[in-house]
């Protein structure tokens, strides 16, 4: 047998589920997904374990991993009854002119370990509500708790294959993955992950003429205006740069200070992150992660840049441009600090990167930080909030190395259907030949 042959067997079972699926009413489709929600929220004490040994990550982040995830599937539900289309007025006479959205088939969503139960979660519930079938392709990191999603929509009483789950080993993830790509019942593809591995789907999914929603890496740019509130703009830079060990995708990774107030918002932070426990901040994947993020400190540092903190939050000032930290996504619990003159400079500054995922601007004057986040080149940006935000209704995405496309609420029905024009004529047609 070959490694993708049950990959392909997988993807055939989604195929024969699609015809009964999709056709079931909107209400039925919601009350399943509810359902889903409940068995999440009841597996929680099992995801707490699970997440542990995969991945070391700590009770709190498993926990709310598990809300986030059960929130997302329930608001998929809600979108059931969402999924509209339009009459558009024609010129010709009698006719009657329909815009619908329509499910496509199978969905092959590939979720990623850092948020394992939001980010799998978030694959599968809105190509549910939208009536596809779906293949969860799990991480070779946490393949049990990526089970235990699909695991819970069984148990809710999602019909045979209509929910589905492929595991692998990493070796084999290449050939997998290309598999379910080429397999003729996919018809769409999300991905959430690294910007490396996101280039190569995009391009398989290209050869086959098929589209990919794609969510990926990011340099989160977190700006310090000289009239903000320093105390708030502390707590938001902590909690966006060191929650989860810093492996979040909008994690802030540069905070961009103007220098009249530098000094003072530096003190303070210092302060907040030299505090911070060990199991606050939460532990690294693996000894790798933690070998690639002190390879970026130790070249910042050989580069002029100094550490202010000790510990597990990691605190560096005086980042450049000539450091690999100012480019580089970190995916831990560092943060550089960037010395800025003014506003306009700030800006430049928060656009001197290929990623453009999530972005935050503190300010007390509301208009002038609507007026800069507008100049942000990112999917996301906040004023006087952290870089790390989420909501199950919100278009979640990103521009340049962090991709395309737009998870959450009525986006999300966007990426997981086909708009059709059909018409209806009631007139007998008259033809020129």
């Amino acid at each position: 047998m070959s490694i993708v042959d049950p990959a392909n067997e997988t993807a055939d079972a989604a195929a024969a589920a699609f015809p009964a699926w999709s056709a079931l009413g909107p209400n039925a489709r919601r009350s399943l997904l509810n359902a889903a929600a409940d068995k999440l929220e009841a597996q929680a004490d099992e995801f707490v374990v699970t997440m542990r040994e995969e991945l070391s990550a700590s009770e709190p982040w498993a926990r709310f991993n598990v809300q986030l995830g059960a929130g997302m599937v329930r608001e998929a539900a809600a979108l059931t009854t969402q999924i509209n289309g339009e009459v558009i007025p024609s010129d010709k006479p009698g006719l009657l002119s329909l815009a619908l959205r329509e499910p496509v088939g199978v969905i092959l969503g590939i979720a990623p370990w850092n948020a394992p139960v939001i980010l799998g979660c978030r694959a599968i519930a809105t190509p549910l509500a939208c009536g596809n079938t779906v293949v969860l392709k799990a991480s070779e990191r946490c393949p049990r708790t990526h089970g235990l999603i699909t695991q819970a929509f069984e148990d809710a009483g999602f019909p045979n294959g209509v929910v589905n789950l492929v595991t692998n080993r990493e070796d084999h993830a290449a050939d997998v993955v290309g598999a379910l790509i080429d397999h003729p019942a996919v018809r769409r593809i999300n991905f959430t992950g690294s910007t490396a591995v996101g280039r190569i789907i995009a391009h398989r999914a290209a050869e086959n003429l098929k589209p990919v929603l794609l969510e990926l890496g990011g340099k989160a740019p977190l700006i310090v205006l000289e009239d903000a509130d320093l105390d708030e703009a502390v707590k938001a830079s902590a909690f966006g740069a060191f929650m989860n060990a810093g492996q979040i995708c909008m994690s802030t990774e540069r905070i961009i200070v103007v220098e009249a107030v530098a000094d003072e918002f530096i003190a303070k932070f210092t302060g907040k992150a030299g505090a911070m426990p060990g199991p606050a901040v939460g532990n690294q994947v693996d000894e790798e992660a933690e070998a690639s993020v002190r390879a970026l400190i130790d070249d910042a540092l050989a580069k002029g840049a100094k550490r202010l903190s000790e510990g597990a939050a990691i605190v560096v000032d005086g980042v450049t441009p000539s450091m690999r930290l100012y480019r580089e996504e970190s995916f831990g619990p560092v943060v550089g600090i960037i010395r800025v003159k003014d506003e306009e400079e700030a800006i430049r500054v928060a656009n001197d990167s290929e990623y453009g995922l999530s972005a935050s601007v503190f300010t007390k004057d509301t208009a002038r930080g609507l007026r800069v986040a507008r100049q942000i080149r990112s999917g996301i940006c906040h004023v006087n909030g952290p870089t790390v935000q989420d909501e199950a209704q919100m278009p979640f995405g990103g521009v340049g190395a962090s991709g395309y496309g737009r998870f959450g609420g009525k986006a999300g029905i966007e990426a997981f259907t086909e708009l059709r024009w059909i018409t209806i004529a009631g007139e007998p047609g008259h033809y020129p030949i």
